[in-house]
């Protein structure tokens, strides 16, 4: 059964720092692609980046770009989103998902419809 369970996420204060992971089970994650994305209350999903399968390129989000960073690392099945100079605008649920389509460049494919496979998803809080 394939499987994402995140985690990491938690209360931190403005220009903290946060990892999240997103470990695979049932699958290889290096086989698809992966997004983040994040959620608040009365809001769509938005895209924070997305990994591409094909050669590992990445399309952030401009409110994350420079911040955010988005690792793979094969031996643990798991993908990670280093999070730093955090702002309280970055307060949501972050839910990580896989995508089997290969589509290049990945920026075409960082939607949250071209995913079908979701994390529950963990809360990220930033506040003072």
């Amino acid at each position: 059964q394939l499987q994402l369970v995140e985690s990491g996420g938690g209360l931190v204060q403005p220009g903290g720092s946060l990892r999240l992971s997103c470990a695979a089970s049932g699958f290889t994650l290096d086989s698809f692609a992966i997004g983040w994305f994040r959620q608040v209350p009365g809001n769509d999903r938005e895209k924070v980046v997305c990994i591409s399968s094909i050669d590992s390129t990445t399309d952030y989000s401009d409110s994350v770009e420079g911040r955010f960073t988005i690792s793979r690392d094969s031996a643990k099945n798991t993908v990670y989103l280093q999070m730093d100079s955090l702002k309280p605008e970055d307060t949501g649920v972050y839910y990580c998902a896989a995508s089997v389509l290969r589509i290049s460049p990945v920026r075409l494919m960082c939607s949250s419809r071209f995913y079908k496979n979701w994390g529950q998803g963990t809360q990220v809080t930033v506040s003072s």
